[in-house]
């Protein structure tokens, strides 16, 4: 009886209007909450096949972004579409393509957990998990279209949206200037994404003091409103089991109360239920989506009645296709101080009066961010003509040194604790220092310093300590008559290495470098397995050994550890000049070696990687410290050791080998992968010479594991097996190889 009483008064409302031959001015009002917002989606759609025609939008956080792409034109169905393309971890977590990064870069960063910034000897937190570019980069090209409105009150529907000024509380109403800057801030949600700044204001997530904001909608001339509310109720006992869900229980109290007043000023209230989705729900999205479809369904009789009220709805002029390319006829830079304008347009690949591919534009951007020198990039397209000029504002960071960690164990070095000082600008602005230490069964460290000069020669310095202990084949020590004399095929060894380089290194793009450069390297390696009563210990090498280096690397693969799409090639060369020659038996000698692998993407889920690897060495030097040993299974390998399943590690040892192995990945479920495996090698003595190269492989082994990516880096386990030897290895892995 309620309800049709409250029908009957609403429908005399709108009566009243259409008496007075004047159309009720209609507000859409929605609210932040995430995920939840996608509710929003499902609402519009409704509301788009009914005809109801929209006079102004307001939105906060989440309702922002809806809000806005809406008010720009966008139907429901088309946002619809959009959104079930979006990559929301990769969008959220501002994930930039490997292929961004330069090589200094990967190497720098594809092994550390945690990174913190360090500052005057103090640890400090950082302010947000994500910058929020990604979710910049989409919002700017969405809203390309509309990028010449800077009063919002023009733009094709009427739109504002909320953001709060984090340093005095207030509730910020952002309805001029740039669109998809102001969207950031009302949707920057504290610790999730950094605060924005506009007009010297620091801005964070609106839904911290308006999270449904229906009162500034009325102060537009509003009639009659539409609500879409998305926000959380208060949880039941049994629902606070822990301290982040009571912490969220304790920010809902304020927006909860708030929202049982606003719900009455509402006319057309619509509540969808998604009480069991979360803030974070962005892989539930279409079930979220249709949840907004039902709940404004429930009300069609309402929305229906304001239709009748309403003249015909024009179709708004949104783009139908996407974006392809953008004329740039000038661009400004504000904001860089220590970074020239050349250096930013280097990176950016951008010059004036040059038509681009957006797609190389955003990798322009991509390079540009992946340096880390700057904590925000944000620009604006102002139409010029034919073209755009490109308005762009960076924020350059005052952070130069990190403090950053990481974990792992693997067969080889056992449990490892790594803890890095990253420090940028040390000597000049586009160097960096980097300084690993390594604690635990086996202590390591290893030293850079690079100087980045991009497509110029740039200048490094490397230094390595590197130690195990293995049992290890004893041809890789022993010669064949000193097997047969002590009669051993295994020697129980500790190796040293100390390596230092000096080198340049040029890029033809990207990702494909030539590096040239000097070595110094002594290597140690003793055993006990000889020990006598007056030695403790036998030294089968203790030599200082100096050489000239070249390297050739082409990397597009996608992922190091899971490769999905790609190529690599990394070729070496080492011409090694003297040494200090220990054991008297030095002769100059050469050793060149290539890895080649190709990437094969299938589906979404499935992917194979084909890889060929071989080396040999030029001259008579009979010394074998440095010969080529397969077995095990890791990366990042010093020397000449190479992974080989079905074999322990520096089980198969000599001059020269070839390689080849077939790695299928299937991703059964997000960041889950069973790995199957095969792997064939000849290796030997000369074999690129006498032709064993060619014939059948001496060797084989094949692998089955299971792979897990997480924060720490890959978690793994596998089993592999060789029919040769008739003998099966476990090998683990726990986080990033360092």
């Amino acid at each position: 009886m309620k309800k049709v009483v409250l029908f009957i008064c609403f429908f005399s409302y709108i009566l009243s209007f259409a008496q007075q031959n004047d159309e009720p001015k209609i507000g859409l009002v929605l609210s932040g909450g995430g995920a939840k917002g996608l509710a929003h989606i499902g609402a519009l759609k409704v509301i788009d096949s009914m005809g109801l025609k929209v006079d102004y939008i307001a939105g906060t956080s989440m309702g922002a972004v809806v809000g806005a792409l809406y008010a720009s034109g966008y139907s429901g169905m088309q946002l619809d579409s959009i959104f079930r393309q979006v990559d929301f971890d990769r969008l959220i977590n501002d994930d930039i393509p490997r292929s961004s990064k330069s090589f200094f870069e990967r190497d720098n960063n594809e092994k550390y957990a945690i990174a913190l910034p360090f500052d005057g000897l103090k640890v400090n937190l950082p302010s947000a998990i994500s910058r929020g570019q990604n979710v910049f980069n989409l919002i700017s090209k969405l809203t390309l279209h509309v990028s010449h409105i800077e009063d919002f009150e023009k733009l094709p529907i009427p739109f504002f949206c909320i953001a709060t000024n984090v340093e005095t509380g207030e509730a910020i109403q952002l309805e001029n200037g740039n669109l998809a800057q102001s969207i950031l801030a009302s949707g920057a949600f504290p610790s999730l994404f950094q605060p924005v700044i506009i007009n010297d204001q620091i801005l964070i997530d609106g839904g911290v003091v308006n999270n449904y904001p229906i009162d500034e909608l009325k102060a537009k001339g509003m009639d009659l409103i539409i609500g879409v509310d998305v926000q959380d109720d208060l949880a039941y006992r049994e629902e606070l089991q822990s301290a982040p869900e009571i912490l969220l229980q304790i920010n809902n109290f304020r927006t909860i109360r708030d929202m049982r007043k606003k719900s009455l000023q509402t006319d057309i209230y619509i509540k969808p239920d998604i009480k069991e989705f979360n803030v974070i729900s962005f892989n539930e999205g279409k079930k979220i989506i249709n949840k907004g479809r039902i709940a404004a369904l429930a009300k069609a009789l309402d929305i229906a009645t304001v239709v009748t009220n309403q003249s015909t709805k024009e179709e708004l002029g949104v783009p139908k296709r996407e974006v392809d390319s953008l004329y740039i006829k000038n661009i400004q830079i504000d904001g860089n101080d220590k970074y020239t304008r050349s250096y930013i347009l280097g990176k950016l690949k951008l010059k004036t009066n040059e038509k681009v591919s957006y797609d190389k534009f955003e990798k322009g951007i991509n390079n540009l961010v992946a340096t880390n020198n700057f904590d925000s990039f944000l620009y604006k397209f102002v139409p010029n003509g034919d073209g755009y000029d490109l308005h762009t504002t960076l924020l350059e960071t005052d952070i130069t040194t990190f403090l950053k960690l990481g974990l792992h164990y693997d067969n080889l070095y056992k449990s490892a604790a790594l803890i890095n000082l990253t420090k940028k600008r040390a000597l000049v602005k586009n160097d960096v220092v980097s300084l690993d230490i390594i604690l635990g069964d086996n202590v390591r460290y290893n030293f850079d310093y690079f100087i980045d000069k991009g497509f110029y020669w740039s200048i490094g310095l490397k230094s390595r300590f590197n130690d195990f202990h293995k049992n290890v084949n004893a041809s890789l020590l022993l010669s064949e008559e000193e097997i047969a004399q002590s009669g051993l095929n295994k020697i129980d060894i500790e190796l040293k290495d100390f390596t230092n380089q000096f080198y340049l290194q040029t890029l033809f793009r990207r990702d494909f470098a030539l590096t040239i450069g000097i070595e110094h390297k002594r290597l140690n390696i003793t055993s006990e397995t000889f020990s006598t009563e007056n030695n403790k210990e036998t030294i089968f090498d203790k030599s200082d050994y100096f050489s000239l280096f070249g390297r050739l690397k082409f990397d597009t693969y996608n992922n190091k550890y899971f490769p999905k799409k790609g190529f690599l090639f990394d070729g070496f060369f080492n011409l090694y000049l003297s040494s200090s020659d220990f054991n008297n038996n030095f002769s100059q000698f050469s050793l060149a070696k290539a890895n080649i692998g190709y990437a094969i993407p299938f589906s979404d889920k499935l992917s194979l990687l084909v890889g060929s690897e071989g080396g040999f060495k030029i001259g008579e030097d009979s010394n074998n410290s440095l010969n080529f040993a397969l077995g095990g299974y890791g990366n990042d390998f010093i020397n000449n050791f190479i992974s080989f399943y079905g074999y322990d590690f520096i089980s198969l040892t000599g001059n020269s080998f070839v390689k080849g192995t077939f790695h299928i990945d299937y991703e059964w479920l997000k960041k889950h992968h069973i790995i199957l495996a095969a792997n064939y090698s000849n290796i030997g003595e000369d074999i690129f010479e006498d032709g064993e190269w060619i014939t059948n492989p001496d060797y084989s082994g094949y692998a089955l594991g299971y792979s897990v990516e997480t924060f720490l880096g890959p978690i793994e386990g596998k089993y592999s097996w060789s029919p040769e030897g008739g003998e099966g290895f476990w090998f683990i892995n726990l986080g990033f190889w360092f």
